[in-house]
């Protein structure tokens, strides 16, 4: 079974946006206030705290436009922060649910169909490690299990 580590959104994305730059919709991120939990940031992989400015804008964890490169609703602070560093470990925003949908996609980045599960969060990491295995798999991204949001990617 390979060790899973788990990856944040590129600080190059993030800056990208912290930099004025719009999102994968050519849209402007919106602004608002978080009430609490329930607002994961994309980038430190922590819960964005009660009071504080989120930016809320269209993500595509994709390299380029194909009709597998699902496309949705993300957050991250308004104020820069620092990306998720340990990658060995369950980021602590999945922490916020009971499960969530794992998935694996192929090196065309298109979904391998058959490997999408509702998994409890506990069964994350070997989930991940069995997809991984597959010569088919090039990494997994973790979903949220009731809208489908990108929460992060798993690789080897």
């Amino acid at each position: 079974m390979p060790a899973v580590q788990f990856s944040a959104m590129p600080t190059t994305d993030a800056a990208h946006i912290w930099n004025g730059g719009r999102d994968a919709y050519d849209n402007l991120p919106e602004t608002m206030v978080s009430d609490g939990p329930g607002h994961p940031c994309r980038h430190c992989l922590r819960n964005i705290a009660s009071g504080d400015e989120v930016l809320v804008f269209a993500y595509r964890p994709f390299p380029e436009l194909q009709p597998y490169a699902e496309t949705g609703p993300v957050f991250l602070h308004k104020q820069h922060c620092e990306r998720y560093a340990a990658d060995e470990v369950l980021p602590p925003v999945l922490s916020t649910s009971r499960d969530f949908i794992v998935r694996g996609y192929g090196a065309n980045n298109r979904i391998v169909y058959g490997t999408g599960a509702v998994t409890p969060i506990a069964d994350i990491p070997a989930y991940a490690s069995t997809l991984l295995d597959r010569a088919d798999i090039a990494y997994v991204h973790v979903r949220s299990a009731r809208n489908n949001c990108y929460q992060c990617r798993i690789d080897r």
